[in-house]
């Protein structure tokens, strides 16, 4: 039997499936996380974005939405939006959903899968995953077992993991999405991030593990 890995480092990914930010780094991420494989853990932490609302979102701040994707083209330029989703929809300042989406999918092995999952479905689709019909076809799609998940996905042990993530990512230090904290031996380790680099922050990464 082989002999099983310890480690004394572990690193923290804050996220939200609808930070755009996150969007545009998850290609560099996928890179981080392939030359990390068997060195160092990886645990997600769903940040929470935006509470939970029924209110349409004010048409300023779509606005301004707009704009930030236009600015994330910018600087990272292979990242896509599809702005039919300001068309096609009615907007909401609600990502808990989609968060609580990602926890559920986590209780059967399918976090990293539903993430995307939802990404691809607001940025590329023009589909709102603030809407609990758009996660349950999404988990429908993964193949999940749609019973359990649609049991969990508003279930207030759910929640209560979002908030105690939420709460833990503070802790943390993370400052904004996504984040990257490496904890060794009870110490947090501010990662930096370039979006379009993925060496900058395994430069850091590396003496600590």
């Amino acid at each position: 039997m082989a002999k099983q890995q310890k480690y004394n480092s572990i690193l923290f990914y804050i996220h939200d499936p609808m930070c755009s930010w996150c969007w545009a780094f998850r290609e560099t991420w996928e890179q981080i996380q392939q030359q990390l494989v068997g060195k160092i853990p990886i645990a997600y932490l769903a940040g929470g974005l935006a509470a939970d609302s029924k209110e349409p979102m004010p048409r300023t701040l779509q606005e301004e939405i707009k704009q930030h994707w236009k600015n994330i083209q910018k600087k990272v330029p292979d990242t896509q939006f599809n702005f039919d989703f300001w068309e096609n929809n009615e907007p909401r300042r609600s990502t808990y959903p989609a968060c609580r989406a990602t926890i559920a999918a986590r209780r059967q092995k399918a976090e990293k899968e539903m993430i995307l999952a939802i990404q691809q479905s607001y940025y590329l689709k023009a589909e709102n995953p603030s809407n609990s019909e758009v996660l349950l076809n999404l988990a429908e799609d993964l193949s999940l077992d749609m019973t359990l998940f649609s049991e969990r996905l508003n279930h207030l042990e759910t929640q209560q993991r979002l908030l105690a993530e939420i709460h833990f990512s503070q802790q943390l230090g993370a400052q904004g999405f996504p984040g990257l904290v490496l904890q060794k031996d009870n110490v947090n380790h501010l990662i930096p991030i370039d979006y379009n680099n993925a060496e900058v922050s395994l430069v850091a990464i590396t003496p600590h593990i």
